[in-house]
């Protein structure tokens, strides 16, 4: 069993907890400027889809893992199959989460920022096609978008340095239920505005032409990365969870909490987009650029600016706890006197790595790694590349490596699934889920077009 000071305090902490992982910048900011980027309706019906049908089931493996284990993300592997060339899976997910980290502070960085922004009314009256070129200008401020990132850093780290239940649970529980409310409220009032059909249509009307082997690959990334999967972030979460708690139930309620934040940040922003003449594929800006225009319309709109500005800020630690606590549990090992010393040592790493991310809208804005910017490169390897492989790793290892009764065992524990349930789930991770992800891959690695050829 895990170490008995780091446990839930609850069924219902724990889902808190796991949704406070996943339901971060990876619903609110990313899905839709990926979505705007890769097609709207049909990227979002392929994420769904791929959600479904290879996101949970995997989700539901890493929690299996870790409940069973009671370890950390890297001695689950060694203590499940020792000398086995598949302890270097833990090690994969730590060492992706501290790069995901790296540049997801930055996008804390510009949360805070733009709080700062909103309370100061520096983003009222502010025209309309101004801005995008205020949010380009904050950004570019290396001493402006260091600092923030730097605090955004320090704020993560003091959280994970309080522990499990005194630090991620108790600020994930009234987090994320403030969190969809807000969501609620202003996806209504987007649907009044005069680009709400036109952008309707743009996130749920489906236009397969748009779909070729990159929107796959960047709608299986995106289902990754907002499940926070493939990196044993789960692994690690479920190691502090009961055997009274219900993985599958926990996994699908994740799953339909991930997919209703993304359907509404979609709504928010969408209708906007198109009321106000932007473009949909505006890129990491998007949120930022939108946002305010559509807050100016609206009664009372610098107060829910404000608000919302709180909520991203939080969604946007909620995951970077999660991510922190992957790497500090790895290397504390249930010594949690020495959990602090690890929260504050590998918070600074993780921001000295960031640097170029941080500069990557600024000072080496002229830098590229091929096509992609430095910030662009750390995205694309982490969520396109080393979740995918990562997801690929454990579902290689959970029926070679662990037994099938215990397997089911810890499927049921908790819960009344059926025996059929979990011969479905035994068969997608086996073999549905590592064919997928393979086809992908294969398919970007030597340009086959085979998901092209499919949708024509």
């Amino acid at each position: 069993m895990a170490n008995a000071t780091e446990q839930w305090s609850s069924k219902l902490g724990f889902i808190y907890a796991t949704a406070g992982s996943a339901i971060g910048l990876g619903a609110i900011w990313k899905f839709p400027y990926i979505a705007g980027q890769s097609g709207g309706g049909a990227f979002f019906l392929v994420f769904l889809l791929l959600t479904l049908f290879l996101g949970v089931p995997l989700l539901i493996g890493e929690y299996i893992l870790g409940r069973h284990s009671g370890k950390d993300a890297i001695l689950t592997y060694k203590t499940l199959a020792p000398r086995s060339t598949f302890q270097v899976t833990g090690w994969l997910g730590v060492v992706c989460c501290f790069l995901i980290l790296s540049f997801y502070s930055v996008i804390g960085g510009w949360s805070l920022l733009y709080l700062g922004s909103s309370v100061s009314g520096q983003l009222s009256n502010l025209p309309l096609n101004e801005s995008q070129d205020y949010f380009g200008r904050l950004i570019a401020n290396p001493g402006l978008a260091l600092g923030a990132q730097l605090f955004f850093i320090l704020l993560t780290a003091l959280v994970v340095a309080k522990g499990v239940q005194k630090g991620i649970e108790q600020v994930s529980k009234w987090m994320i239920p403030s969190l969809l409310v807000l969501l609620v409220i202003l996806a209504a009032y987007s649907l009044t505005l005069d680009g709400a059909a036109e952008g309707i249509q743009y996130l749920l009307a489906p236009d397969f032409s748009a779909v070729d082997g990159e929107t796959i690959l960047f709608a299986l990334g995106q289902s990754f990365f907002a499940l926070s999967v493939g990196v044993s972030v789960m692994v690690t979460f479920s190691s502090y969870a009961s055997k009274q708690q219900n993985l599958p139930a926990s996994a699908m309620t994740l799953a339909i909490m991930n997919v209703l934040v993304a359907l509404l940040a979609g709504l928010v922003i969408f209708p906007g987009v198109f009321t106000f003449g932007f473009q949909p594929d505006e890129g990491p800006a998007l949120i930022f650029a939108v946002l305010p225009a559509i807050f100016e319309q609206i009664a009372f709109g610098q107060i829910l600016l404000i608000a919302f500005f709180v909520l991203f800020l939080f969604a946007a630690l909620s995951t970077a706890f999660s991510l922190l606590e992957i790497i500090v549990a790895a290397f504390v090992r249930g010594n949690q006197d020495k959990r602090k010393q690890a929260s504050w040592i590998f918070g600074f790493l993780i921001f000295l790595v960031g640097i170029p991310s941080t500069l990557s809208y600024g000072v080496l804005d002229d830098f590229f790694i091929g096509d992609r910017s430095f910030f662009d490169t750390v995205d694309y390897l982490t969520s396109n590349v080393l979740m995918p492989l990562g997801a690929l790793l454990i579902c290689l290892f959970i029926p070679r490596k662990i037994n099938k009764d215990i397997l089911m065992q810890e499927f049921q524990s908790g819960s009344n699934a059926g025996k059929k349930l979990f011969v479905l789930w035994y068969t997608l991770v086996k073999y549905v889920v590592p064919f997928a992800i393979v086809i992908v891959f294969i398919d970007q690695l030597f340009g086959l077009n085979l998901i092209t050829f499919i949708f024509e």
